[in-house]
């Protein structure tokens, strides 16, 4: 799909008609698919955690050379952390040589951490730090080593910059590719190594603030002159009206073997940059997305399947997620017209990989130079829509073919997103700290089905794999449309060859060939008066409530007392995770058998019982066996209230 020209900007009207049905739309998307069907705490879920030492306010998680070993950066030490043991090894660079025997405590000695990659050999890391007279060194260090010295890196050297922690940046041999974010006129993607390059604003307009987010490497191509780097960033826009976005979304490349221009005309500067923006959006309904937040690369077999899952908000305090492949991206880069250039392009055409960047005609240069914006745009259609707002997003390929998205949420939890043919279908909420967190840095592990989320104070692993949490049953386990759980014909567990999942469609009818044992109905006497034969026994003309949990958020919950064949539906509250039932005014005709009942796409089945009986001893207005403290004295006082 292509977008060629921009809407013409709406009046203050039109602007707040597209809000009322942006909220609507939103609450539509969100009541089923875009709704998480379980939420799933420390309390469901054994989540391992390891705490951090230190104020960490920025953090980059690198996996290590084994499967339980996992680097972080705080602003001075690297930690590396073994989930087999229960504390964090701490390890403090030696950026400086000077630093080991002259002078520790000089300014010059202290460097933060701002980059962190890993190399061929698995048991190096490359490393780069900042110090305060923003100077940045770069070198190669053995977590084994002790201590823990820098080797310089006698390729990448004399970076006379400060590289921010949150730039974007990655390690291609012995190249080394940042971006620099900001106003000033080294903005722009940056190449040190054996040929620097840098970009430098001209001016034709290019004063506007940018933002980057990723860098992408288009992947090995059959004729490697022409491997590629995308960088994805956000700009401010040149239209200041009211009712224009703040950021235009933006995709940039650079071609991998530039050597820069000749000495008269844009030396050690990049020949091959071009840019052009991104739209992620449905014009149908009017969503439009410009605030680029986040984003995650999954490769493909060939270099044209790879697949850039992009996170985005809006104005209106919504997020989305856009998928792009770089084969779009590219196509765009090759084929589109230039802006402001009405005359031929010229040969070779801008932007095309050269071998030797340093010969190319001048009308070319000049054309990179001054016309390097596509007049068509990169376009997506969102498959997922939503009010929340996401910081993250890590993307999962599991069984080869099932896609699984992780988004972190501002309160520390995260969604597990399934997405097949451009829909979603929100798995679960998992929330692996039990207090409000800022989630810092989240990292993938694919291999091995782990989540490792990190906020300022611990670092925690997320089992992808423990699927007990959805149910006993194999109708439980395959409503969840987990990807990573089946059911193997006792519980559900990790997903193999010979469990029975139904990802695609959540049919649970998959399980009706299976023979099982009879599993009867639970009944619960819950409280201090309870008694096997006598059930709970309740005062006379008192109020009581009746309490089930409620698992899966997609299903209808309702109570049946034995002897009425109506259904009674749950008392609305705004807890999610629990269903109440009020009993008025206990009488003779309440005793009996309290069944609390889901159903969820057909399948039903009874979740609790309660077995009450008429204690006609002591009469009472008070409720009992409430399932949280002070529950009771609420609800009273809203019936009451109502009343």
């Amino acid at each position: 799909m292509i977008w060629l020209e921009p809407q013409k900007s709406m009046s203050p009207l039109a602007l707040f008609a597209v809000f009322l049905g942006q909220l609507f739309f939103g609450v539509k998307a969100s009541d089923f698919t875009h709704k998480p069907r379980v939420t799933l705490t420390d309390r469901d879920v054994s989540f391992l955690r390891i705490y951090l030492s230190g104020n960490n306010s920025h953090i980059k998680l690198l996996q290590g050379p084994q499967d339980n070993i996992v680097y972080i950066t705080g602003h001075i030490h690297l930690f590396q952390t073994d989930f087999h043991s229960s504390k964090p090894s701490t390890m403090s660079p030696v950026f400086g040589e000077g630093c080991r025997s002259n002078d520790p405590a000089s300014p010059d000695c202290h460097y933060n951490i701002t980059v962190l990659h890993k190399t061929k050999d698995p048991n190096q890391l490359f490393l780069c730090g900042t110090n305060g007279q923003q100077q940045t060194l770069c070198c190669y260090m053995n977590p084994s080593d002790d201590p823990f010295n820098c080797t310089r890196s006698k390729g990448i050297q004399n970076i006379k910059q400060h590289i921010n922690e949150s730039e974007p940046s990655i390690l291609i041999v012995e190249e080394f590719y940042t971006t620099h974010s900001g106003t000033e006129g080294s903005v722009g993607i940056h190449r040190f190594g054996k040929n620097r390059l840098w970009t430098e604003k001209s001016g034709t307009g290019m004063d506007q603030e940018q933002r980057y987010v990723s860098l992408v490497a288009s992947g090995q191509r059959e004729d490697r002159l022409q491997d590629r780097l995308y960088a994805f960033y956000i700009e401010k826009n040149r239209d200041s009206s009211l009712d224009s976005d703040l950021w235009v979304p933006r995709v940039a490349q650079v071609c991998m073997a530039d050597l820069g221009g000749p000495k008269s005309y844009l030396q050690f500067r990049w020949t091959s940059k071009l840019s052009t923006r991104l739209f992620c959006g449905d014009h149908d309904s009017r969503l439009y997305f410009t605030q680029l937040v986040d984003m995650n690369t999954v490769l493909g077999d060939r270099w044209q399947d790879t697949r850039v899952y992009a996170l985005f908000r809006n104005g209106w305090g919504m997020s989305a997620v856009c998928v792009y492949t770089v084969e779009d991206i590219a196509r765009i880069f090759k084929t589109s017209n230039f802006t402001g250039h009405t005359g031929p392009v010229p040969n070779p055409r801008p932007g095309e990989c050269v071998k030797d960047s340093t010969k190319l005609p001048m009308e070319v240069l000049k054309m990179v130079d001054k016309h390097s914006e596509m007049k068509e745009w990169v376009t997506s259609g969102p498959l997922l829509v939503t009010h929340r707002h996401y910081h993250h997003i890590r993307m999962d390929r599991v069984q080869g073919k099932w896609n699984v998205l992780f988004l972190s949420l501002e309160n520390g939890g995260i969604h597990k997103v399934l997405e097949r043919d451009g829909q979603a279908f929100v798995i679960a909420d998992l929330q692996p700290f039990n207090y409000r967190a800022h989630i810092l840095s989240m990292m993938l592990h694919s291999s091995t089905a782990k989540l490792y989320v990190a906020s300022s104070k611990e670092l925690v692993q997320i089992d992808l794999g423990s699927c007990d949490q959805y149910g006993a049953q194999c109708e439980d386990c395959v409503l969840a449309r987990d990807p990573y759980c089946g059911w193997d014909g006792h519980r559900c567990t990790t997903a193999t060859n010979d469990t029975i999942q139904d990802v695609e469609n959540g049919n649970h009818q998959v399980c009706s060939n299976i023979s099982r044992g009879f599993t009867a109905s639970k009944v619960y006497f819950p409280g201090s008066s309870v008694g096997a034969v006598d059930g709970i026994r309740v005062p006379l003309s008192s109020k009581y409530f009746l309490h089930c949990p409620t698992l899966s958020s997609h299903a209808e919950y309702s109570w049946r007392h034995h002897g009425n064949t109506t259904a009674t539906p749950c008392i609305s509250t705004k807890s999610e995770d629990q269903c109440l039932l009020l009993i008025e005014s206990m009488g003779p005709e309440q005793q009996g058998t309290y069944s609390c009942v889901s159903e969820e796409r057909g399948y039903r089945r009874t979740l609790v019982q309660y077995q009450l009986q008429l204690d006609r001893g002591v009469t009472g207005l008070a409720s009992h066996h409430l399932p949280f403290p002070g529950l009771g004295l609420v609800l009273l006082l809203v019936l009451t209230l109502l009343c």
